[in-house]
């Protein structure tokens, strides 16, 4: 279909809510999106001038067709939405990996339950717990549980092998209380796997709370063995809730997520319970780095959380999300309490926030390699320019003056994300009289750099993939006349600066900005390259001045021609040295007359 034709089709839909499911050319299922309104949401897809991002342009190019399905309320769009996700694993959504294998664990049924871990739930009467983040970790947690409750993890079956083999070694090393013998029974058996299972649906006080009240009532009957029976369980477990263990599910009160998009993206959630750090899940997952972070996050939170039994009351995010009031509304009803997603701007929260970033952000950067994020950056910098492949070579031009004296200009050049310094080159204004005027002096060294070019010069072929220029959409489009007077076709941007000097956007001759700093690897890539422009310029200006200061106070002095002036800097090295210098040790570089000259120069009170 064209796009007329979708469009079309668009404007017949309903202004009612539900689910949109776009096709390729072979049928294949490309993107699931939901909506308040089918018609609004998903005309404008097809709509000329809705100034789409990137990432949207490009899925929309791919449409052939769509499908919509018509629900009942925002609610059942967002839960079809992730189902329809799960099954058809569109490639222009959002996607966490499936095949990662989150383990369950299981609690078998019948008499004297017992935990183990799973792949995933079944039909089968048990009961589970989880995904959690890894078989180690949860194994791990699921020891320290046991061993602080002192419940039997060896490999007996109860009641089978009751009173049938001495207890194990865990018995004699007071990790268990020898349920094997017999005692304690059943009824403190069931007792005590009901403790477990509190610890893993994140009752954490609850369960303190009730040992509490046991150890005390121990206490007060003079049961004083029990007591401290009871005293040494509360310790284990206050002890278990301050190991930072990377498992969603022993301590689930308040997850805060962080978010890194980057050559690779990551997100990281930290687990906290009574302000203590229990646990640390990081991910890579499938995403463009063009998509917006509420969009983002939004989708991750409910793939996230769509299989966890056990669900935070709070939920920290780093940006806004569209959905969060029918987010939060979905989340309650699965976990059967209230659950509030909030965005922290200050104070310890956006502090624990921050940490959460970096956790997403060291994580990405400990699975990517140093070519990846190249390339993943020219690749992210080359779809913003609207160019048919990644830039491998940028040259960067900048303009130095003091004053209508030492007009220089200097010329950049970056292959991938590293600066080429043997094909820097400089420039002093030849053409340039009178007041300074950054926009001849840029078509000056353009028109001296093409030329170059022309003349088959080794030292400026070949050309570049893009032209950076220092300044606004003005020196873009002087650069631009120039290079179409020479026939040259190399994309050309100026590098727009913010109040701190820092490039905030690049801009076309024809004055569209392109913002970059929401996109922190090209941010950072300009941003160094600028800088380094700017360096040069710099550098060379101050040693083109610095030059002809030196020499404008050499030549007045008799003397002191070409070649001496000359003779004298390569010896002393600077001006100030030459000041300094005794009689002696001018005579030993220039004759004596000259060297006398210089002395009573700058010693005008001690000449002879």
């Amino acid at each position: 279909m064209t796009k007329d034709q979708l469009l079309e089709k668009a404007n017949s839909l309903p202004l009612a809510p539900g689910v949109y499911l776009m096709h390729g050319k072979d049928g294949t299922v490309i993107y699931v999106g939901k909506a308040k309104k089918l018609k609004n949401r998903v005309s404008q897809y097809f709509q000329a001038g809705r100034g789409h991002n990137l990432k949207t342009h490009v899925m929309v190019e791919q449409v052939f067709d769509f499908d919509t399905i018509i629900v009942g309320s925002e609610f059942e769009a967002l839960v079809l939405e992730n189902a329809l996700i799960k099954q058809y694993m569109p490639r222009y959504n959002i996607l966490l990996k499936d095949d990662k294998g989150y383990p369950f664990v299981r609690l078998s049924p019948g008499a004297y339950p017992r935990f183990s871990i799973v792949s995933r739930p079944a039909e089968d009467g048990a009961r589970y717990f989880g995904p959690y983040g890894g078989r180690q970790e949860t194994r791990s947690a699921l020891d320290a549980i046991c061993n602080a409750l002192h419940l039997p993890t060896c490999s007996r079956k109860f009641p089978r092998d009751i009173g049938k083999e001495r207890p194990c070694l865990n018995h004699h090393m007071g990790r268990c209380d020898g349920f094997c013998r017999g005692t304690p029974d059943e009824v403190e058996y069931d007792r005590r796997m009901a403790l477990a299972v509190q610890l893993l649906e994140g009752k954490l006080k609850l369960v303190t709370g009730q040992l509490e009240k046991e150890m005390l009532a121990a206490a007060e009957d003079l049961r004083f063995e029990e007591a401290a029976a009871l005293r040494d369980r509360l310790q284990a477990i206050q002890v278990l809730s301050k190991r930072q263990k990377v498992i969603a599910g022993v301590c689930a009160d308040t997850d805060v997520w962080g978010l890194y998009l980057g050559a690779k993206c990551c997100y990281a959630v930290l687990h906290y319970e009574d302000g203590q750090l229990t646990g640390r899940e990081a991910e890579l997952f499938g995403a463009s780095a063009l998509d917006g972070e509420g969009e983002i996050l939004s989708a991750l939170l409910l793939q996230y959380y769509g299989d966890r039994a056990v669900l935070p009351r709070e939920i920290y995010l780093s940006a806004a999300i569209d959905d969060q009031e029918v987010l939060e509304q979905l989340l309650a009803e699965k976990a059967g309490h209230r659950v509030v997603i909030k965005l922290p701007q200050r104070g310890e929260r956006a502090q624990v926030l921050q940490m959460a970033c970096n956790n997403a952000r060291e994580e990405a950067e400990r699975q990517t390699s140093a070519q990846e994020r190249t390339d993943k950056t020219l690749e992210l910098l080359g779809k913003l320019l609207g160019l048919e492949a990644p830039p491998e070579w940028m040259e960067s031009y900048d303009i130095s003056n003091t004053g209508s004296e030492d007009i220089v200009a200097s010329m950049v050049v970056f292959h991938g994300s590293r600066p080429a310094k043997d094909r820097y080159r400089r420039f002093r204004m030849k053409e340039l009289e009178g007041h300074p005027d950054d926009y001849r002096s840029m078509e000056e060294v353009l028109t001296r750099r093409l030329t170059h070019y022309m003349e088959q010069d080794k030292r400026f072929t070949p050309l570049p993939d893009v032209f950076l220029i220092d300044g606004g959409e003005q020196h873009a489009k002087v650069a631009q006349k120039v290079a179409a007077r020479f026939g040259v076709a190399v994309p050309i941007f100026g590098m727009v600066k913010d109040d701190r000097h820092r490039t905030r956007a690049l801009v076309t001759p024809e004055g569209r900005e392109i913002g970059i700093q929401n996109y922190q690897a090209v941010f950072s890539l300009i941003g160094r390259i600028q800088e380094e422009t700017h360096r040069f310029a710099i550098t060379f200006n101050r040693e083109s001045h610095g030059k002809s200061v030196r020499g404008s106070t050499l030549d007045g002095i008799p003397g002191v021609g070409e070649a001496r002036r000359t003779a004298l800097l390569k010896h002393f090295k600077s001006l100030k040295a030459i000041r300094e210098a005794s009689l002696e040790e001018l005579r030993a570089v220039v004759p004596k007359n000259t060297a006398q000259a210089v002395y009573g120069h700058f010693h005008p009170s001690e000449g002879e």
